[in-house]
Formats: structure tokens, C-alpha cells, sequence
């Protein structure tokens, strides 16, 4: 099963920009189905690469979908177009970032969970459940369960603090969520200490169930024994039985 979608978003009376996203490949559940999780692939890569790695996992009751990100012009890259979730720039908490492609790969992942059981998305997902609401100020409507991230950092990260400290309600949807980030040691795509940030970022805005896991000799890609702590992680906190 795949599918496109498009997405418009505004940022202002005078700029609208449209996110054309690629195809969503499917890996349906070999047993009862207990979950779904939304896979988000890497600065290049397309979900037909996330469905040929999850559909080996020893995880029979989850339903994967994994989306493609539109293709666009990535500053990071020197402006080459590829598939990527939101323009990258440099890699900091100085840097810029894009609310707009932020906002809307978050709206495009919650509608591919809008009829499903919610479970696991990526880091800014993560911190648009707890808020509540989108950086655009639009409600999130999906409720999550578990958040796993790979190899990657948090954008908006120098306010999300503030953010989260400001409601009760946020406080609590952040001490609730179990967060489990890996990342190589040896990553020279998105340097491991910007993991580490991360990870100390989201504990600091209130994230009580962050587990950071580094793996020494490796770098920006995964490895067997990654993913078995990956399955571990997931059976423990969403109470997979493995049934038929």
C-alpha cells in the first residue's frame, strides 16, 4: 500500500508554502495487531528503504507506516534537493529553523495516525504532543504512547523548555511520554553530541522517561544489535505479547 499527500502552510498573509510528500509504504502485522507506529526515514532516504528494514523486525504486532518526505531544497546541502522532512541548516541551537517544514511533516504524521491506535513518532512530534498544539499554535490532535529516535537531534530545542513549563497539562504529557534515542558514537552526519543535547534538553523541559543509548565504532546508519534494543524497548513499553 502507498500513497502521496499534499500540504499546504502558511506562515504569513504573503508566503504559503506547499509540501508535496512521496509515497507511504505499508508493512502490515504478521500477528493480532497491538500497535502502529509511523517510521520516519533519513535526509535522503524514502520510506520503500524504512518498510524493507521493519518488515525483518521480530515484531509481529505492529503495523509500520512508513511516509516519504517531500523533496526540497536543503540549506545544509548547499541548497541540493532531496528528501527531507524540514530544510536543515547548520546544526546548533543558533541555527534557524523551519517551523513551516517542521509543522507540516508533524500534521502529515498525525494524519496517517488519525485512524490508528497512536504510538511512536519522532522527536518534534513529541514536543507538539506535549504542548498540545503544532509551533504554528494549531491543536495536535494524536495521542502518543512512545518515541523512538535514531541518529538524529531536536530542532527548536532552545525553547522548548519555556514551552512546556508554561501548563500544567504540558508538564504532565511530557513526564508520561518514554523516549529511547540511540546514536553512534562515530556519526559524522549528525555528530553524537547533538544527541546528547537533545536527550539533556528534552529531560530539562520535563521528559522524565529519556533513555540515550550510544554505540562505540558506529556511525550514522543502524546496526543489528541497535535494532534488537529497539525491539526490547518497544515490546517493554507498549506490552507487545508477540500472539498471533
Amino acid at each position: 500500500m502507498s500513497y502521496g499527500h499534499p500540504y499546504m502552510c502558511s506562515g504569513s498573509r504573503t508566503a504559503r508554502r506547499t509540501f508535496e510528500f512521496g509515497k507511504t509504504h505499508v508493512v502490515r502485522p504478521k500477528g493480532k495487531h497491538q500497535a502502529t507506529i509511523v517510521w520516519l526515514h533519513g535526509l535522503g532516504d524514502n520510506g520503500l528503504s524504512s518498510s524493507q528494514l521493519l518488515e525483518s523486525l521480530p515484531l509481529p504486532n505492529i503495523k509500520w507506516i512508513c511516509p516519504t518526505a517531500p523533496t526540497r531544497p536543503v540549506a545544509i546541502l548547499g541548497g541540493f534537493p532531496c528528501t527531507a522532512w524540514f530544510d536543515v541548516g547548520e546544526l546548533s541551537e543558533e541555527g534557524p529553523d523551519d517551523w513551516e517544514g517542521l509543522d507540516a511533516s508533524a500534521a502529515h504524521i498525525a494524519n496517517l495516525l488519525s485512524t490508528e491506535p497512536a504510538d511512536a513518532i519522532a522527536l518534534y512530534s513529541a514536543t507538539c504532543f506535549a504542548m498540545g498544539r503544532y509551533g504554528n499554535g494549531i491543536p495536535y490532535p494524536v495521542n502518543l504512547r512512545a518515541v523512538v529516535g535514531l541518529s538524529g537531534w531536536l530542532p527548536g530545542s532552545r525553547s522548548l523548555r519555556n514551552k512546556i513549563e508554561v501548563s500544567h497539562e504540558s508538564r504532565r504529557r511530557a513526564a508520561s511520554l518514554p523516549m529511547l534515542l540511540c546514536h553512534g558514537m562515530c556519526d559524522d552526519v549528525v555528530p553524537c553530541k547533538y544527541g546528547e543535547k537533545s536527550a539533556q534538553c528534552l529531560c530539562s523541559a520535563g521528559f522524565r522517561y529519556v533513555a540515550f543509548k550510544t554505540y562505540d565504532g558506529i556511525g550514522h546508519y543502524t546496526v543489528p544489535r541497535e535494532m534488537d534494543e529497539v525491539c526490547t524497548w518497544l515490546n517493554s513499553k507498549l506490552g507487545l505479547d508477540g500472539s498471533p
